[in-house]
């Protein structure tokens, strides 16, 4: 690699600042470190550096200030936003600044490499276009997580909110699609214009056309006067077709055909109607499946597919349930207007523990039940409704028969007097672990790293001895 590639690094936490120096160093970059961010403005008017990394929060002028200066005075200049404090709006306000990328601590350090080494490579082979400058003006979402998978959620509502590109978003019933569909409408400059959502499940076959496309007077028994559509009502701003894979196959073709042309009829009408609306769907419903199966138009498919947003279940990001129940508590104290409970150690772990197959819709109607029912501002294991015990016996159960099996299997062991019993079951235990870890978390070590309690290099070193 060319030594005089150059890289910058703001933050004021010296250790942060040392690990970024070691790692750059060691892949050949020059690297100069700054605590602060007042000093980098005036040092740009003499040099630049080729990419740029900063913290969000620090003293003083903080990362998203800054970013916002660099892009007024050095719109070429690829910055990488990190940051501690992972949110949505966070992400947003990097990405509405010009960030090249938004990174949450604790990142990977080969991805942070990767990350410099894109930045660098594209600002090479690209000029970036104009960005608009300044902070959003964010407003309070539900949509909140910090596990990695919902910071790649976030990262993805931050690049495509600024775009008019249509979005199909993925996820478990209760998942919070019509939340991310919100975000990505409130964040982008249509924000000021309608968001109309529209499912497609509760809506009769027979009444879906006149819902999308509205009707005129005397279309039909009943229709006394001309209605808009879903369609005319978003122009300018955002549809939102939910449950997509439930769409009759005649209404798919008609939304194929305006998707296609722009232009559509009402029910009953002999004039085209053009609007300019931006398109996302959302399906719990693996839509590739259906399209095999003939149910789904595969040119719809690729239609409405061109990007995806997949939003993960509550069971793969664990670490997020009480964040979840510390939110919904609060909300459910105010909308109830009574006084907000809070979960003792006991309650959470064992709320953290479940299921959840609901995901953040049951966690929601759980805190509103448990502020209106439970007596005491303090929430304990007894206070918890009967379904939650019933799904801890269950989980009770599920233990018991896992370790009577391991029960089982050792006594057989040792009946045949196999050397290094523990030493096998527990590599056996382990390679389990970590295969399920590396399932759900998509193969991404570090997720699995963090869901197992393994540091990053524990969990390759494992995986290498699995495999020799």
């Amino acid at each position: 690699m060319d030594d005089t590639i150059s890289v910058w690094v703001v933050d004021d936490d010296r250790s942060i600042r040392w690990v970024l120096e070691t790692a750059l160093k060691r892949e050949g970059y020059n690297v100069t470190s700054f605590e602060g961010a007042e000093k980098i403005l005036a040092l740009l008017a003499k040099q630049a550096p080729d990419v740029l990394l900063t913290d969000i929060r620090m003293p003083g002028k903080g990362g998203i200030e800054l970013l916002v200066e660099i892009q007024e005075q050095h719109p070429n200049l690829p910055v990488i936003v990190m940051t501690a404090h992972s949110d949505m709006d966070s992400a947003i306000s990097a990405y509405d600044g010009g960030a090249f990328e938004y990174l949450p601590k604790p990142f990977d350090v080969d991805e942070m490499v990767n990350q410099v080494e894109r930045a660098y490579s594209y600002n090479k082979s690209k000029s970036r276009e104009p960005t608009i400058t300044g902070l959003v003006n964010t407003s309070v979402s539900d949509i909140i997580g910090s596990a990695p998978a919902m910071q790649t959620v976030f990262r993805a509502i931050g690049r495509l909110s600024r775009s008019n590109i249509t979005v199909m978003v993925n996820g478990e019933s209760g998942t919070g699609k019509e939340l991310v569909a919100k975000a990505l409408h409130q964040h982008s400059r249509r924000k000021n214009e309608p968001f109309i959502a529209l499912n497609m499940a509760a809506i009769p076959k027979d009444l879906l056309e006149s819902e999308l496309f509205g009707h005129e007077k005397g279309a039909f028994t009943g229709a006394t006067s001309r209605r808009k559509g879903r369609f005319e009502q978003a122009d300018g701003g955002t549809l939102f077709l939910d449950e997509i894979g439930d769409m009759p196959a005649d209404m798919q073709t008609r939304l194929l055909r305006v998707l296609s042309d722009g232009e559509f009829f009402s029910v009953g009408g002999h004039k085209s109607i053009n609007v300019d609306v931006r398109i996302i769907a959302a399906t719990h419903q693996g839509l590739e499946k259906l399209v095999e199966e003939k149910r789904f138009r595969e040119d719809l498919f690729h239609r409405l597919n061109v990007v995806r947003i997949k939003i993960p279940p509550v069971r793969e990001r664990r670490e997020d349930i009480p964040l979840l129940f510390n939110y919904f508590l609060i909300k459910a104290a105010q909308e109830l207007g009574d006084d907000v409970k809070t979960l003792d150690d006991k309650a959470m772990d064992y709320l953290s523990g479940l299921s959840w197959t609901g995901n953040v819709r049951q966690i929601e109607n759980t805190c509103h039940l448990l502020t209106a029912m439970c007596p005491s501002n303090t929430i304990r294991l007894e206070d918890l409704p009967e379904e939650l015990s019933a799904a801890r016996e269950e989980s009770k159960r599920i233990d018991a028969d896992w370790l009577e099996a391991a029960k089982k299997d050792i006594d057989r062991r040792l009946s045949l007097g196999e050397p290094d019993i523990a030493k096998r079951v527990v590599s056996s235990i382990e390679k389990v672990l970590i295969l399920q870890a590396l399932e759900v978390t998509k193969g991404r070590r570090q997720e699995a790293a963090k869901l197992l309690g393994f540091g990053r290099n524990t969990l390759t070193r494992k995986i290498k001895e699995f495999s020799a």
